[in-house]
């Protein structure tokens, strides 16, 4: 891998599990929020999944992805994982069987676990802040 540079500021801890625990994760969650909200309405349905997949891709923290289109303080990057987890859960236990619901559970809980140094990152002063311009 090629370091960052030195301009580029810190950049935040990610271990690869931890990256293939959440993109794992947010994955399921584009396809079990709709899946629970499509019986219901299928404009809501197609709406979360841009929500999911739209807001992360636009909102990021720097020094958390290489390229940002709009920057926002790491509390916001945090709040996005969440949203992400908690989608994941919920949905699938309307969508699934509950033994497929309580594995996707477990994943999300190990996820919340592997992303405690990032979200520590995050949330710390060291994180460099969104600029204001």
């Amino acid at each position: 891998m090629t370091p960052a540079p030195p301009s580029a500021g810190p950049s935040a801890p990610d271990s690869r599990v931890a990256s293939v625990l959440r993109f794992t994760t947010e994955l399921i969650a584009w396809v079990a929020a709709p899946w629970a909200l499509a019986p219901h309405s299928v404009p809501l349905a197609i709406g979360s999944v841009v929500l999911l997949i739209g807001l992360p891709t636009i909102f990021q923290t720097p020094g958390d992805k290489p390229h940002v289109v709009v920057p926002v303080p790491g509390a916001v990057t945090v709040l996005l994982v969440l949203l992400q987890l908690v989608a994941a859960v919920v949905a699938a236990w309307f969508a699934w069987p509950t033994v497929v619901a309580i594995v996707v559970s477990l994943l999300a809980a190990a996820c919340a676990v592997t992303e405690q140094p990032r979200w520590r990152w995050l949330l710390s002063p060291h994180a460099p802040p969104a600029p204001t311009s």
